[in-house]
């Protein structure tokens, strides 16, 4: 992921494309490239979440085994 790369404003990004496909705002050719962009995104997003729960696993487990 790139070093600016911020989980809430892709989330954000995902949600305005959605809600575009949604209202019927583009043309067909557009809206298969905004969900291919959606869809890049939801997979940078899932990745991200994936990196955090193991830190956070990892954290958890350093602590139980310091009792």
């Amino acid at each position: 992921m790139k070093k600016n790369w911020n989980y809430e404003t892709k989330v954000a990004e995902i949600e305005t494309i959605i809600s575009r496909i949604e209202a019927g705002e583009l043309q067909l050719e557009e809206v298969f490239e905004q969900f291919g962009a959606a869809v890049k995104s939801l997979r940078e997003c899932e990745s991200f979440l994936q990196q955090r729960q193991q830190q956070v696993d990892l954290m958890i487990e350093t602590l139980q085994d310091s009792e």
